[in-house]
């Protein structure tokens, strides 16, 4: 690491009227400072000239100030070097409550939810910075429109009407800060207009989704899910004038919502006068089935569209987008300003030259490869040592849905299979509704290396046989 010139800063007051010595009062609150944890261990501690000069003391008092520390066992300091606090100089913190998280497992983990974090193209993210911060005017370091970058929001628009097939100009583009504040921004703003009841699929992302309904104060009801997707006569039956789906790829299922099926639940939106909340999570992912167009391209008038780049390039960058009829967007960009003031904007204008210069395309088709293969050695991992079980899900997405044997109990499968260095996750946490289900599991593939897929199976091949 390249250091700046001049050293870190340090709050510190000398009372002159206290009586007491300055070199005392220095040492006294460098140590309170080391001991609480104010100042961790290895931390730089700026030079005893520039001390010196922020305090109004003599470099001399401040040097053996340090000289004392040092010898005391705080601080630490060799030629040419920052002095630094010494890594033990801190008191032992007591023991934090709760339980530790369980350490990952040995063999391989087949989470879900999470991309590849070692596919993010950091090398073209940090391009896309580095231009915009050559390029970008003055303007664009202020507090910009709470509704997104303009720039982005035409690009954005211009993108999902090319791979998406959405019905969508840039004033109905908002750019959020992810997935989760897309959703509550919706949510609040069809509270606020009267609807009190959210329908979501059963199974799902139920808790989540009630956290959200109930913060906003909807009530949400599970509406049942079964092989042509989200099963329009119990919506309809539900009550509800809102309802989440995943329809181009059912989390967790997999199964993508038929063509009827879309009809029926735009019929169900113009009829109910109701809003067709659309997570189009990831939808960039698919293998060997034609693509599946946005139901927000179906009626735009009904159907609110959410994406992210979550799961396209990570997590930690915090942008989506949410694609609204005109009637709604009022509350929504309200709500955004008085939330953030809006997404960061220089992210933003990243984002938008990443897309336009090609290269955001360019890492999904790299991405795409990877998890077509990772898929590929999973289901001939399966087929080889556990053989006749049925997989599905595989269409989209970067996880499967295996069918355990009737009867198996899936949960001790799961525990069985962590004693053997393996992750597993059931379905069965992810059903609202009680009852008996098939025992089936959740097998992420995105962030498990693909050289880890086939020895993780053999491992627990005879527990997926039963």
């Amino acid at each position: 690491m390249e250091w700046a010139g001049s050293g870190p800063e340090l709050l510190f007051t000398i009372d002159r009227e206290s009586g007491a010595g300055l070199r005392a009062q220095l040492e006294e609150q460098l140590r309170d400072a080391i001991c609480g944890g104010r100042l961790a261990g290895g931390e730089r501690l700026p030079s005893s000239r520039e001390l010196a000069r922020a305090l109004g003391l003599s470099r001399g008092l401040v040097q053996d100030c340090y000289a004392q520390l040092q010898a005391e066992g705080y601080l630490t300091s060799r030629p040419g070097s920052a002095t630094r606090v010494a890594p033990v100089a801190r008191r032992a913190a007591p023991p934090r409550a709760g339980t530790p998280a369980p350490p990952r497992p040995a063999i391989a983990d087949f989470r879900h939810g999470v991309p590849d974090l070692r596919l993010a193209p950091r090398e073209d993210w940090a391009w896309a910075v580095r231009e915009v911060c050559r390029t970008a005017p003055n303007t664009a370091f202020d507090y910009g429109d709470p509704a997104g970058d303009r720039q982005l929001r035409e690009v954005l628009a211009a993108y999902l009407r090319r791979v998406r097939a959405v019905a969508a100009t840039a004033e109905q583009v908002v750019v959020c800060t992810g997935m989760a504040q897309a959703l509550g921004l919706v949510l609040r703003a069809l509270a606020a207009g009267g609807i009190g009841t959210l329908a979501f699929e059963d199974p799902g992302a139920f808790r989540s989704t009630a956290e959200q309904a109930n913060a906003a104060g909807l009530t949400a009801v599970p509406v049942p899910v079964d092989e042509d997707g989200l099963d329009i006569a119990a919506l309809d039956d539900s009550g509800a004038r809102a309802v989440l789906v995943t329809p181009a790829h059912q989390w967790p299922t997999g199964v993508v919502l038929a063509g009827h099926r879309r009809q029926e639940l735009i019929e169900w939106a113009r009829r109910r006068d109701g809003v067709v909340i659309e997570d189009d999570y990831d939808a960039e992912f698919r293998y060997d089935r034609d693509p599946v167009g946005s139901l927000q391209g179906l009626d735009p008038d009904h159907v609110v569209s959410l994406g992210t780049v979550s799961k396209s390039l990570a997590p930690a960058l915090r942008l989506g987008w949410l694609v609204a009829p005109e009637w709604l967007l009022p509350a929504l960009v309200r709500d955004k300003r008085v939330s953030d003031r809006g997404s960061p904007g220089i992210d933003q204008l990243a984002l938008a030259l990443l897309i336009e210069s090609g290269r955001y395309d360019r890492h999904l088709r790299r991405a795409r490869a990877e998890y077509a293969f990772r898929r590929r050695t999973l289901v001939d991992a399966l087929a080889a040592h556990a053989p006749g079980l049925r997989v599905t899900g595989l269409a989209a997405g970067f996880h499967a849905i295996l069918h355990l044997p009737p009867g198996t109990d899936e949960a001790r499968v799961i525990e069985q299979a962590r004693q053997r260095g393996v992750g597993l996750y059931g379905l069965a946490p992810l059903h609202h509704a009680p009852g008996p289900r098939p025992p089936r599991l959740v097998l992420g593939f995105g962030d498990t290396s693909q050289h880890a897929i086939e020895p993780a199976v053999a491992a627990i091949a005879d527990l997926l046989r039963g």
